[in-house]
């Protein structure tokens, strides 16, 4: 949580700053994207207890972030919409392919057994998940809902594709399925010393 808010912060700085540096470091370490993965995985290998732990997860970084970057734009002296806040209300087919396309190169950085590979901090870079919801912080503090919408969108459309194609692609992989065994299984099982 520490380090989400620590990233909500510097993207909200970058954006009130529309200092493209410091936005892509907010990028590299938000967590966010890991929780999205993760709900893949749960999906495809029909663990729901994972999934339903990972989409609560996500769904608290959702409003831990919203939180702290609409206290910052609140706080902030600067309360003129950037450039760079500007570009994150009008989602676009480009974002689609951007955020879908991202969830695949993520998901098999994730599941590489070489895990030195630079993959993830690109993908965080590339699809961008926290801009938008900084850019939402932003609408509140300042009432523009006509920003929080369009921002609030191009969050969605995100964080929905980087999960299609990562579920996709850990279908392709064949990802066993997870099932709960049943008392006579069990006892099956325990009886064969497995």
């Amino acid at each position: 949580m520490c380090v989400l808010v620590c990233a909500m912060i510097i993207a909200s700085v970058g954006l009130n700053m529309s200092s493209t540096a410091v936005i892509i470091g907010a990028m590299l370490i938000s967590p966010i994207m890991g929780s999205i993965l993760a709900s893949a995985y749960g999906n495809v290998s029909a663990d729901y207890s994972l999934l339903r732990n990972h989409m609560i997860g996500f769904g608290l970084q959702i409003g831990i972030s919203i939180l702290a970057s609409t206290i910052y734009f609140f706080l902030s002296p600067v309360k003129e919409p950037t450039v760079e806040l500007i570009a994150r209300t009008s989602p676009t087919f480009f974002d689609v392919l951007i955020a879908f396309f991202g969830g695949i190169a993520g998901i098999i950085g994730q599941t590489r057994l070489d895990k030195t590979n630079t993959v993830i901090p690109g993908v965080a870079i590339a699809t961008a998940l926290m801009p938008p919801l900084c850019t939402c912080g932003y609408a509140i503090a300042n009432g523009r809902l006509d920003m929080l919408l369009g921002a609030g969108y191009l969050f969605i459309i995100n964080a929905y594709f980087i999960f299609l194609s990562a579920s996709i692609i850990l279908s392709a992989l064949k990802i066993p399925k997870t099932k709960e065994l049943t008392e006579r299984m069990e006892k099956t099982s325990s009886e064969n010393g497995t």
